[in-house]
């Protein structure tokens, strides 16, 4: 039996008309007698191939597998409107034909006399040498290696528990206060004896913004009085206040002093902007700006445009988690997109920093005397932080000292090699720069030993899986980018997904899963069947997943190099817009102990992780749906007034090509009987390739260049849609046109559909040429 998708080639240019499959879906069936088979059981065809060995003489390949484990392992996919097609293994209407020779009948007897002779003579011969070998051979039991109907989920499940997690954890917390190089090089210790035959240790020198020997300052200058960033004043501190302050900083902030006014402008929306620029003169101003609701980075540029000199960022209480007493506490951001600033063209004059502004993070105490601000906790509500209108602007003096130097960062990266494609890589990341890593250090080292036991148990992994632990990750992920941007040549082609481990338990209240569209579905089934054992257990999260663009050392890989990612966490806060990038503030880290006291949360990350994993490594075909990147993209366009016939005409061929896609070519592709080997590899760089399509030449500061990622909102949106239609209003704001401004302030609506318009033709295109693999395949012999 064979099958075609006839695909419509349309040149021109990517801009004009999609080059698409035809809407409609026309098959060419080449229908055999002996080739058609109605719909059924696929237990039925393992039988009927058992009772052809059977006939035939072939060896039993073995007993059949376990439906309830081959329900586990097999990924859901959407169902062909053609309904599930499989190819007779064998003619229902075979009958063997034996040829006999004539002879006489006698001789018969007598050749059937000697025979039963002879086998009983070996039978005896066969006998004594089994009685001897087990007289004189020492009993010694052969490694059991698991029965081919086990369950592997299971098993590698159960070798991972909380008591396991809790005691890694323990011993990897004792170098807390080492060095980043003793953290490193005790986990290449650990990983090559928990079995990784291949670990290595690597280091980088890079450009750091450490604080400097002294605490950055706020003076008021009306009453003289000096503040330390959590509000407590310069003359009142004792000794246990300096390392706090100290960790109160931007790393990369310009250095030195500046005396300004203080100007409230809230979250730096638009809105904002346009009321203090209209009212006062912003130049050399210091900005009091809340967290939250849009990227730090992008509000910095805004910022930095409209003329201020300063800013002093904060978290507003009600904004904060529940139970999270966050008015007193100060804290450190990263003003490092990512990598290692000295490699970015740095100019000597900028001596290390990478804004002109002075940046400092305060307390909200801090803010709230500053401001002028009656805020309060009134029961149950909450007043924000404002400055009262008609209230006299304080003048203040902002002193930031940090220092610029280079150190080394290091990272161990260890393989689990695969057998039939080695040279696909699972990646999975973790941190261990500092306290926030001990977490995710003892869930990834939990990882390891589950996994190599299933190895010497005699499991081999179909692809290879690539453990990473990163450094330099506080200050914008330098050992994860520096990393990829090395080895980016053979990443682009063999990374398949990363599994992020970046911050596991970060709080008790939520249960949230992240992911790219690609890898939605795996992540919902994993999430729903956790959720299905937590009623059993109790103390059961609600379900969560979205497409939000991740923070951590996955954004290297999520968006430079369009790897489909994923990743498992608790979380304090809920999925607010207001709160959503309240994560780019590292407060001083909580201890495990504290936040999971019995580790059952880290247990569970550890086991959903371990299952994803397993799935990406071990499926025939990559767990990675097609049809919901275009529900995704078709999604993110509701607004179709303002869409273009083309946008449209491109987003609904990719929807019906990608279902016809999931269902016709990757189901068949994952029975063994049906799909050959090169072929599914071939169909297999077919999605991992597909979210390349989605990546644009440049974004905004603080944005994903992936348009599949997008930010937190009421409705999903493609982020560069939100901007450009924000981009009339702010540019009417300011004259001056800096680096930022001047590709935000050219990017108007049609530029930024043009780029979805060519992202999902390219998409399209792929989804042809997957297609175009199978055509007519298996090809029929005649």
């Amino acid at each position: 039996m064979a099958y075609r998708k006839v695909c419509d080639t349309q040149t021109g240019p990517l801009v004009g008309e999609a080059l698409h499959c035809s809407g409609e879906l026309d098959l060419d069936w080449d229908l055999d007698k002996e080739d058609l088979q109605k719909p059924g059981p696929s237990m039925d065809g393992m039988q009927m191939q058992h009772v052809d060995c059977q006939l035939s003489g072939c060896s039993d390949p073995g007993p059949d597998p376990d439906p309830d484990l081959m329900d586990s392992i097999q990924p859901s996919v959407s169902v062909s409107p053609h309904g599930r097609f499989e190819r007779l293994q064998e003619d229902p209407n075979y009958i063997s034909h034996f040829t006999r020779a004539p002879g006489h009948k006698g001789q018969r007897r007598l050749q059937c006399s000697l025979l039963r002779y002879f086998l009983a003579g070996l039978g005896l011969f066969l006998l004594g040498l089994l009685i001897g070998w087990f007289t004189h051979t020492p009993t010694v039991k052969p490694p059991t290696l698991p029965a081919e109907t086990s369950d592997l989920l299971e098993e590698l499940l159960k070798g991972i528990t909380a008591d396991k997690i809790n005691a890694l954890q323990r011993s990897f917390s004792i170098l807390s206060e080492s060095t980043e190089e003793a953290r490193a090089r005790y986990l290449y210790r650990q990983w090559v004896e928990m079995g990784l035959t291949d670990v290595h240790l690597s280091n980088h020198t890079v450009l750091m913004s450490l604080p400097g020997s002294t605490p950055n300052t706020i003076t008021d200058r009306s009453t003289h009085q000096c503040f330390l960033p959590n509000g407590i004043r310069c003359d009142q501190r004792g000794l246990s206040d300096l390392p706090k302050q100290q960790f109160s900083y931007a790393a990369y902030s310009a250095i030195g002093s500046l005396q300004g006014e203080v100007v409230d402008v809230q979250y730096a929306g638009l809105d904002d902007l346009r009321r203090v620029k209209y009212s006062l003169n912003l130049t050399s101003q210091i900005a009091a700006v809340k967290l939250g609701k849009a990227p730090l980075l992008y509000k910095l540029s805004l910022l930095s445009e409209l003329g201020f000199a300063g800013v002093l960022l904060y978290v507003d209480p009600c904004d904060a988690p529940a139970g999270h007493r966050v008015s007193r506490q100060a804290f450190r951001v990263t003003l490092n997109p990512g990598g290692n600033p000295a490699n970015d063209g740095m100019s000597k004059e900028s001596a290390g920093s990478l804004t002109s502004m002075l940046v400092q993070p305060i307390s909200a105490f801090l803010a709230k005397t500053i401001l002028s601000s009656s805020s309060a906790a009134q029961g149950d509500s909450c007043i924000p932080i404002a400055m009262p209108p008609n209230t006299e602007r304080k003048k203040i003096t902002l002193t930031v000292g940090n220092q610029f130097f280079y150190k080394k960062i290091y990272n161990v990266v260890g393989y689990l090699k695969g057998k039939k494609n080695p040279d696909r890589y699972v990646l999975v990341g973790s941190r261990h720069d500092s306290g926030l890593g001990c977490s995710a250090s003892a869930i990834m080292n939990q990882l390891i030993a589950a996994l190599t036991e299933q190895t010497r148990r005699g499991w081999v992994p179909d692809r290879t899986t690539v453990f990473c632990s990163w450094g330099g990750s506080v200050l914008g992920n330098i050992g994860s980018y520096e990393w990829g941007k090395e080895n980016s040549v053979v990443l682009q082609s063999s990374a398949v997904a990363y599994v992020s481990l970046n911050s596991p338990v970060r709080g008790t209240e939520t249960l949230r899963a992240t992911a790219s569209p690609t890898l939605l579905q795996l992540t919902s089934d994993i999430q729903r069947r956790q959720l299905l054992s937590c009623i059993r257990g109790g103390n059961c999260p609600g379900p969560n997943v979205t497409s939000l663009q991740l923070p951590g050392d996955v954004s290297f890989f999520a968006n430079q190099l369009a790897v489909p990612t994923m990743e498992f966490a608790f979380e304090q806060t809920k999925a607010e817009e207001t709160t959503s990038f309240l994560s780019e503030a590292q407060f001083s880290a909580e201890s495990p102990e504290s936040l999971d006291p019995l580790f059952k949360f880290h247990e569970t990350i550890a086991k959903m992780t371990a299952e994803a994993i397993l799935r990406l490594v071990n499926d025939p075909v990559l767990p990675f749906y097609p049809l919901d990147i275009a529900l995704d993209v078709q999604n993110k366009l509701k607004d179709r007034a303002a869409m273009s016939p083309a946008l449209l005409s491109s987003t609904s061929f990719l929807r019906n090509d990608a279902t016809f896609f999931q269902s016709e070519t990757m189901r068949p592709a994952n029975d063994p009987k049906e799909g050959d080997p090169s072929h599914v590899r071939m169909l297999n760089d077919v999605l991992r390739d597909l979210e390349k399509s989605f990546i644009i030449p440049q974004s905004l500061p603080g944005v994903y260049r992936n348009l599949l990622y997008s930010l937190p909102g009421r409705t999903p949106q493609f982020s560069i849609l939100r901007f450009s239609q924000e981009a009339a209003q702010y540019c009417n704001l300011t004259s001056k046109v800096a680096k930022h401004s001047a590709g935000f302030c050219h990017s108007t609506v049609n530029q930024s559909l043009s780029l979805i318009l060519r992202a999902v033709q390219s998409a399209e295109r792929l989804v042809c040429f997957g297609l175009e693999l199978f055509e007519n395949y298996p090809n029929d012999t005649k």
